[in-house]
């Protein structure tokens, strides 16, 4: 048989392939029977590949990742709908995509025909979609999620599942079996839940409003927030910002920024707003001192909290 999976969600594109082969047999036999191929191969590695015969295993497991994403010429596509009807009954032949392919393309069309064929498209989820995706992922872990730390996770995280899927195994271990995951867990433990005092406190520094920066940082280390914690928010947000510029001066919308870093739409008009109140060269300096700041506090060349202070300082006062 042959499958092909198609879509931008690879997340549930191996979820899924993962169960299918979990049905075919011992775990550690499958794998010395399945060859992994990637981008543009040759039609013969391929055929190759499906026409060995299972070594004390009952099926032979191919899969390719990306192939049309390569652009096969016409001849390759030629001899691959003509070979796929005929492919042995032992194997398995699995091609990933990772984008949608149009509904007119030929390896459809033919899975459409052929009984030996399967396509499923895998869209990422949004909105209501995503947030019911999360729900079922707890679920199915055997935990519980309160509404809110659900509609918390959806808008910050977005539709990163490997992301979520991270997310969600943290904080069901924090909350404990009989526990429910809340609001106020998901700001605590994750690093994607980039609150609005922290959007505020970059926006003052975009602003170049000193002491209005000044005083945010003081108010989040008031409230107890760890140095280092507040540290990788600032380490996240401007590599966020750095991609956001990047996208911006090619042309990128907000909703193009969001499907890029796959982030949520409210979450990505944020960032474009940010992001025009630093140029490139800005971002970089200020990304390249805090990779400085990483070096320095871990080899033990300068003290966190003081040197935060310090870039706090040095970025709300550049022009």
């Amino acid at each position: 048989m042959f499958y092909l999976f198609h879509g931008q969600d690879t997340y549930s594109q191996r979820e899924f392939l993962a169960g299918l082969l979990a049905k075919e047999g011992d775990a550690d036999m499958l794998s010395l029977n399945t060859t992994r191929l990637s981008g543009k191969v040759t039609f013969n590695e391929l055929q190759s590949a499906c026409d060995a015969m299972p070594f004390l295993s009952r099926v032979r497991v191919v899969i390719v990742e990306g192939l049309f994403a390569a652009a096969p010429d016409k001849a390759f596509l030629d001899r691959l709908l003509a070979y796929l009807p005929t492919l042995p009954a032992a194997t398995r032949l699995f091609f990933l995509e990772a984008d949608k392919l149009p509904d007119s393309h030929r390896l459809i069309q033919l899975a459409d025909k052929e009984k030996a064929g399967r396509v499923k498209l895998f869209d990422l989820p949004k909105g209501g979609e995503l947030e019911r995706w999360i729900r079922g992922h707890v679920a199915e872990a055997g935990g519980r999620i309160a509404p809110q730390a659900v509609q918390l996770l959806a808008a910050n995280v977005g539709s990163d599942l490997a992301a979520l899927g991270n997310e969600i195994e943290k904080l069901l271990l924090y909350a404990g079996p009989e526990g429910t995951v809340t609001a106020e867990d998901v700001t605590r433990l994750s690093p994607y839940a980039a609150e609005a005092s922290i959007f505020d406190l970059v926006d003052a520094l975009g602003g170049r409003r000193s002491a209005q920066a000044a005083a945010l940082f003081q108010q989040k280390l008031n409230e107890g927030r760890d140095p280092f914690y507040l540290f990788s928010m600032f380490t996240r947000q401007f590599r966020l910002l750095l991609q956001t510029r990047s996208l911006l001066d090619t042309g990128e919308r907000a909703a193009g920024v969001a499907q890029q870093l796959k982030v949520h739409p409210r979450v990505a008009e944020k960032l474009v707003a940010q992001a025009r109140g630093f140029t490139m060269p800005q971002l970089e300096h200020i990304y390249r001192r805090l990779l400085q700041i990483d070096v320095e506090t871990k080899t033990g060349q300068a003290d966190l909290l003081t040197a935060l202070h310090l870039l706090v300082a040095g970025v709300a006062a550049e022009e």
